[in-house]
């Protein structure tokens, strides 16, 4: 089942991307107690996700901060390395990079997708969420193909 407004983000292992290598994190722990922007892409350096969604994260930062927001998440079914090499490459400061290496996060949401046919395997679809103190509060998923329900752009009229 899909992970709904007013539901509790499910406790499952990740990595953190940072300059120092992959941090373990529970995202129980780690959505809790802050005002955090969340979204998803089916994968890191393709098309969609690098020409248009993290780049429009990356672009209204200050003004989701400026929002109430605490923290901006992205998040795929890749590697710690590779999340942190994406955001290295055309990210920013302002942007955490997530990994759901194994795709248990996406899974666990009831948002997980199967990209074989296009070579990439179980992924995660296209979405954004706010999720404060570990509760769901918007969540905006993307119909297969299309972008611009998840943008920072519809995240921002709704805050």
């Amino acid at each position: 089942m899909t992970i709904q407004v007013g539901d509790r983000i499910p406790d499952v292992q990740v990595s953190l991307a940072t300059p120092d290598g992959p941090v373990p994190a529970r995202t129980g722990e780690y959505f809790a107690g802050k005002k955090v922007a969340l979204f998803a892409v089916p994968g890191a350096y393709t098309p969609t996700c690098s020409a248009r969604h993290l780049p429009s994260y990356v672009e209204k930062a200050a003004d989701l901060k400026g929002k109430g927001v605490d923290e901006i998440v992205a998040t795929s079914v890749n590697d710690a390395f590779v999340m942190g090499a994406w955001n290295q490459a055309q990210g920013s400061e302002d942007i955490t990079m997530l990994a759901d290496g194994n795709g248990e996060f996406a899974e666990a949401l009831g948002l997980s997708m199967d990209a074989s046919k296009f070579g990439m395997g179980k992924r995660s679809q296209r979405y954004s969420m706010i999720v404060n103190d570990g509760v769901v509060e918007k969540i905006n998923v993307e119909a297969p193909g299309e972008y611009s329900a998840s943008s920072a752009e519809t995240m921002l009229g709704q805050l």
